[in-house]
């Protein structure tokens, strides 16, 4: 039986992803709820929707999603436009919804390709990517899908097309262990050190994912690993964090992080799929707070970017 995967997003000429340009390819399906996503629409694998009212022709009188519905999920007030039952909209598999919007306001987010589909489409950048680049697979946590992305790594091997990983580090160490010897290069974030902390932010403890990426900096997998950190402030910004991820660092001869601004790019997709959106209003971090936590790391002979400002 063909390999088939869940896709929610294929970027092109991406440059902040790994060495040089880049294509990026989300799968989707994560195991950690971070309360700061800008991608939640990658949480679930399954098929689901988004809802763009700022889009929607409702006042043209368009009620073409309404008539299809067969759940009776999306209701019309004529004076506010369209709601969405989501508790509903959650249970739905086959989404007739979106085929029919006229103005994409109501939107699939997982699509099925196969390896050779996507395959295809790398085919198609690699003459934009120069020497440095190649391909990422993000997410969502690409890893849940080991299966496919293992068998895209295997083909892009084939290929000499380089390999990336966006990670969370949050899967079975065989899983882990299975798929790094096909990549080249590696992010793998570390939200919060300290256990209960990184549960409260993401749902779920960081034990896994430290025994991961200390057990990768440990084994004689040649490629570059990079610790990243989305700063958020509240969470992770304090000097307290930045000390006990240096001592994680030395004790396992990891050289390089970067430090990530906290950004609100998300915030709409988390409106557009019915969820309450938690940082609206903090969650900012200064750049003077960020400079002084990367004195913290150079002082210690560690290597640390911020934001976009990377040698990669």
């Amino acid at each position: 039986m063909e390999t088939r995967g869940r896709i929610f997003d294929i970027q092109s000429f991406s440059v902040h992803d790994g060495p040089g340009c880049r294509t990026s390819i989300f799968l989707a399906g994560c195991p950690l709820r971070c309360e700061w996503c800008a991608n939640p629409e990658g949480w679930i694998a399954k098929r689901h929707i988004m809802f763009a009212s700022s889009v929607c022709k409702w006042e043209n009188g368009c009620r073409a999603c309404k008539k299809i519905c067969a759940k009776g999920a999306i209701q019309f007030n004529e004076k506010t436009g369209p709601k969405l039952l989501w508790e509903i909209c959650k249970t739905c598999t086959t989404i007739e919804c979106s085929r029919i919007c006229p103005n994409n306001a109501l939107k699939e987010c997982v699509r099925e390709y196969s390896v050779a589909e996507i395959m295809d489409v790398l085919i198609r950048d690699f003459n934009h990517w120069g020497l440095d680049g190649g391909v990422t697979f993000s997410g969502g946590e690409p890893l849940l899908q080991a299966p496919f992305l293992l068998e895209i790594l295997k083909a892009c091997k084939q290929k000499q097309i380089h390999t990336a990983i966006e990670s969370s580090a949050c899967v079975p160490a065989a899983v882990f262990q299975g798929i790094l010897p096909y990549v080249d290069f590696a992010f793998i974030d570390i939200k919060n050190m300290e256990q209960e902390k990184h549960k409260a932010g993401t749902g779920v403890e960081n034990t896994q994912i430290l025994k991961n990426i200390a057990a990768l900096a440990k084994s004689d997998w040649p490629g570059r690993l990079i610790i990243r950190q989305p700063l958020i402030a509240g969470y992770n910004d304090g000097a307290e964090n930045a000390q006990a991820v240096i001592s994680f660092m030395q004790a396992n001869d990891l050289v390089e992080i970067n430090l990530l601004k906290f950004h609100r790019l998300g915030a709409t997709k988390w409106n557009q799929l019915g969820k309450p959106y938690k940082y609206e209003r903090q969650g900012d971090v200064t750049i003077e707070k960020m400079e002084a936590l990367q004195k913290l790391y150079l002082e210690k002979n560690i290597a640390c970017y911020i934001g976009e400002a990377t040698p990669f």
